[in-house]
């Protein structure tokens, strides 16, 4: 615990030494931590900014929004337009990157308009080795990691926003509507808001970890192992069916294998490796 006091010390050091932060805010504990952490120690002088996206889930913004409110923590809502990008319509390999560069070009932007001297996002240390794009596009515009500059692991982080009373701590780890859709396979408004409807209606079901995947009109149900006996009855798969049916996709499968939150980086480096690497 001493190892865990030293490094949220080195964390509010560090941010003091920002002097002012404009902050990536989406209502995750990493980033959920890292703004409450910056307006506890700068106040007025850092601002979380979130981003009104067609790809981030209604209930997940409104839940985004009320936590700052509840924590006192400046923030503003930009919109992104990543829809209107081909490139991340495409979703290829690169679609976090396209995703992360229009973020933060739009707060770049508002930096200098708003006289903060600094970008910074809530990756972690366990971050590191994950297949994400997006940390090409901070690099581009030299966003900081305060986290992993403290050394601040995942489960570090949880138990000291959990020490600090705030109840995101234990918030299951939640990916964009985007990433549902299977790699390779077109981004419309369509299929974001249906997924987006699918998965708004197992919530009512009471699950925790779950997701819906559009596999080209497949509605592919993951959820967490134990929590599958929640609907494994032939009334409630089927009311499932129906329901994911009418929302507009052709058919809806369960996966035997249940939720796995590492899933989605898996078949993206498997896809990655599977690429022709150019020669020098």
């Amino acid at each position: 615990m001493n190892k865990l006091r030293e490094k949220q010390r080195r964390l509010d050091e560090n941010l003091r030494a920002l002097g002012s932060v404009l902050i990536a805010y989406s209502g995750g504990v990493d980033s959920a931590y890292l703004a409450w952490c910056a307006s506890r120690v700068l106040g007025k002088k850092m601002l979380a900014m979130i981003a009104d996206s067609p790809a981030l889930a209604r209930s997940q913004f409104a839940d985004a929004l009320y936590f700052a409110q509840q924590m006192n923590i400046p923030l503003e809502v930009i919109a992104t337009n990543e829809l209107e990008n081909e490139a991340y319509l495409k979703n290829d390999l690169q679609r976090c990157f396209h995703c992360k560069n229009e973020l933060f070009a739009k707060m770049e932007k508002a930096r200098v308009l708003l006289g903060f001297a600094h970008l910074a996002y809530g990756r972690n240390l366990d971050d590191r080795d994950d297949l994400r794009p997006g940390q090409k596009a901070a690099g581009k515009y030299h966003v900081l990691a305060p986290l992993v500059d403290a050394g601040l692991g995942k489960e570090e982080i949880r138990l000291l926003a959990r020490e600090a009373g705030l109840r995101v701590w234990d918030k299951p780890p939640e990916s964009c509507l985007t990433s549902r859709i299977a790699c390779g396979e077109l981004v419309t408004r369509t299929r974001l808001q249906r997924i987006e409807e699918a998965e708004e209606f197992l919530s009512g079901f009471g699950l925790k970890q779950y997701r819906v995947s559009d596999h080209g009109g497949i509605a592919r149900i993951e959820i967490a192992p134990d929590e599958m006996k929640r609907v494994l009855s032939v009334a409630i798969l089927q009311s499932i069916s129906s329901e994911i049916r009418s929302i507009g996709f052709d058919y809806v499968t369960l996966d035997c294998e249940g939720f796995d939150r590492d899933s989605l980086n898996r078949a993206l480096s498997q896809k990655n490796e599977a690429q022709p690497q150019a020669r020098g």
